[in-house]
């Protein structure tokens, strides 16, 4: 990890930095099948390639920032297949090779001068991700904070080790787990990384705490360079955006789902996506990183690069 905030190196030269959208939903467009516990992680162990172009699509779309494949590859989840640890741990290790690779031949390929380097964001998804039962949208798992830590601390070494060039700590519902791995940060003090929740509303995140104390508890984290909401209905973000931005002085990110809702005792999504996302409106509420997650395309990432760099 650099010794310099990367993000902070971004938006030093540009209004906005753009992140890329959804990855399951377009391994899926090629042709993926993702109904299975490991989720994007199981394109790890098949086609691996596939994540790459995924990850180079995005870069061509607009996108400052790839967000990995690591979100749901954890050793537990990789132990239940049968897979040790060493070779789960080079396995999500290898989520952020690909994201590298897909930069740097990005940027030596097509990188303009009007653009900055784009970031290899590593994703460290929530414990409930690993459960493959819809607990990040609840966030109330009844574990102990030794157990947490147990689950994180051994993906977030091994991200960091791979040399990713900051952590997406990322659809976190839980402020008790948000502490965790604020605490868990400080073993690795070069790290950097943005902490982004899901919504219960407007107001709060999904175990109820309100985003005025989460803003207010991580507001002196120096390691926590961004705070944000994503995997959220576009509404719900909007009012959060807001609500963060009024206190706290760190950048405010935020990237939402297309509009669809999801149902996670059927794994199905319901409703109509939208085209595009609001995002001058979220950056005169105080939004300055911006970006899609579930069923979002790179046609959403090339509208907001239109919208910011025009």
């Amino acid at each position: 990890m650099p010794s310099i905030n990367p993000i902070q190196a971004i938006l030093d030269k540009n209004e906005v930095m753009i992140l890329d959208g959804a990855l399951a939903t377009e391994l899926e467009t090629h042709g993926c099948d993702l109904d299975d516990p490991l989720w994007s992680a199981r394109v790890l162990l098949e086609n691996p390639d596939l994540i790459y172009q995924v990850h180079y699509d995005y870069f061509r779309s607009g996108a400052d920032c790839a967000i990995t494949a690591s979100y749901q590859a954890t050793v537990e989840g990789f132990a239940e297949r049968g897979i040790g640890e060493k070779e789960a741990l080079d396995l999500i290790k290898k989520t952020v090779d690909l994201a590298r690779k897909a930069r740097d031949d990005f940027w030596q390929e097509e990188g303009g001068t009007n653009r900055s380097k784009p970031l290899v964001a590593a994703s460290v998804g929530p414990y409930g991700a690993y459960l493959a039962d819809g607990s990040e949208y609840k966030g109330n798992y009844g574990v102990s904070d030794e157990r947490l830590r147990e689950f994180h601390e051994p993906r977030i070494k091994a991200l960091i080790e791979a040399g990713a060039d900051v952590l997406a700590i990322e659809t976190i519902p839980s402020f008790k787990e948000a502490n965790v791995i604020g605490s868990l940060l400080k073993e690795f003090p070069d790290t950097y990384g943005w902490l982004s929740f899901t919504l219960k509303d407007g107001d709060s995140i999904s175990d109820g705490t309100l985003l005025v104390e989460c803003a207010k508890t991580f507001e002196n984290h120096d390691q926590i360079v961004a705070i944000g909401v994503n995997c959220a209905p576009v509404t719900a973000a909007t009012e959060a955006v807001a609500t963060l931005s009024a206190h706290t002085t760190k950048p405010i990110i935020v990237y939402p789902n297309s509009g669809e809702t999801y149902n996670p005792e059927t794994n199905t999504w319901h409703g109509e996506g939208s085209d595009g996302f609001p995002t001058r409106d979220w950056y005169k509420k105080g939004a300055r990183i911006v970006g899609g997650c579930c069923r979002t395309a790179p046609a959403h990432i090339t509208e907001m690069a239109k919208t910011w760099r025009s």
